[in-house]
Order: C-alpha cells, then structure tokens, then sequence
C-alpha cells in the first residue's frame, strides 16, 4: 500500500505548475524524439563563447524593443514586439510568456530575460516559418544548440533534467575526477531555481544565460547609466 502512495505523490511531484509549463514540456518531448546530437557536457562548454558572442548581437534587437529606451521591455511593448515579428501569439499566451520569464516579478523584462522568452518562442513553433521571425539565423542556431544541450541532458525524456541526470552527464565527461560529483550538484543547484529537485527548460535557459555572462551585459549598462 505504501507503494501505491510513493507512486501516486510521485506522478504528481511530475505535474506542470501552468499551461504554458505545460505547453514547453511537450514540446521538449516532441523535439526529444529526434534525438541529441551532443556527445558530452565538454562539447556544450566549448561552444560558450559562440552562445555568448550570439546572444550579445541580440542586444540591438532589444533595444529596438524597448520603446522608452529604459532598459526593459514591458507587456505592452512585448505585445509590440510580437506584432512586429509577425508571431502569432494571443494576448493571453504573450502575457503567460511575460510572467514565466519576469522572474523577478518587477513587470520589466531585461535583456536575459528577454532572451530566455525568445528560446521559449523557437521552442513552442515548430514552424519553420515561425522560427525565421526570430532573430537572426545565428540566434537560432544558437537556440538550436540550446534546445539540444537539454534533449541531451534529459536522458529518460521526461521534460526535466533530474539531480541524477546533471550527474551522469558531467562524469561521462570527467570520468575518474573526485571533483565530478561536486561540479554536477553546483552546476545543478544554479539550475534549480525553485529548489524542487528538477529542472524545465526555462530554469535551464535562466541557468546558461548566468553561465555565459549575459547578466554581465545588464550590468555594465547600469554602471554606464550612473556614471
């Protein structure tokens, strides 16, 4: 009986928080389906500063965004933005993407925010017309490469990266090192924002713009501001 119990809380511990969670994890299955091309957690390092340099020329097409010019795009201008991109989005959903990538929760998205949102737009249309709306072909290819790196990461194709996947992935790179498991669990815990013990994509996408020093970006503009 106390099996039954552990099964039905585990089923669901696995449940989507929101619709639009919902929504990224079958998409993330459906692209799962086809398989990763990464071969090891190195191979996704060495491709850093290629991500990097990508996501940095994304920053003219946010400042073209953000209409005031003061550093942060709101709903409203989101739904400008998708106007101009010829998305095709309901208000409903731009504003559901806004909340999942304000994760501050100041109604002002910055710059890696508005990244994150744009991986979770290539992600959810499939459409190959869609996808050229976004960015630039460097951009998505770099979200492609995104997109892979969690297919990688999720080895039983549930939608999430567990604790135990981060740390099989890391040891088939660094098999034999003391420091493996160390690096898994830190590399892990910058993931999991919501400390519940797996990770979605958009905890992922949060994760790799920190990794790469997109942060950075913000950062500098405020100190140039207050200069």
């Amino acid at each position: 009986m106390g099996g039954v119990v552990a099964k039905d809380e585990s089923s669901m511990a696995s449940e989507p928080e929101t619709k639009l969670e919902a929504k990224i994890i079958e998409a993330v299955r459906r692209r799962e389906v086809k398989g990763s091309s990464m071969k090891s957690f190195n191979s996704i390092i060495l491709k850093f500063p290629k991500i990097d340099e990508s996501f940095r020329k994304c920053k003219t097409t946010f400042e073209e965004f953000d209409e005031d010019g003061n550093g942060a795009i709101d709903p409203q201008e989101l739904k400008h933005c998708f106007c101009k991109l010829e998305l095709n989005f309901s208000d409903e959903e731009i504003n559901d993407l806004f909340e999942a990538c304000d994760i501050n929760e100041d109604m002002r998205m910055k710059f890696n925010e508005f990244i994150v949102l744009l991986c979770l737009v290539y992600l959810l249309k499939e459409d190959s017309k869609d996808q050229h709306a976004i960015g630039t072909p460097n951009l998505r290819a770099t979200f492609e490469t995104l997109v892979d790196t969690f297919v990688f990461l999720d080895k039983n194709k549930d939608g999430y990266v567990s604790r135990d996947e981060m740390v099989d992935a890391i040891n088939e790179t660094t098999s034999g090192e003391r420091s493996s498991g160390r690096i898994a669990m830190k590399r892990f815990e910058e993931m999991d924002w919501d400390k519940n013990g797996r990770v979605n994509f958009k905890e992922f996408l949060f994760a790799f713009t920190h990794w790469v020093g997109i942060e950075d970006i913000d950062d500098d503009d405020e100190e140039a501001e207050n200069a």
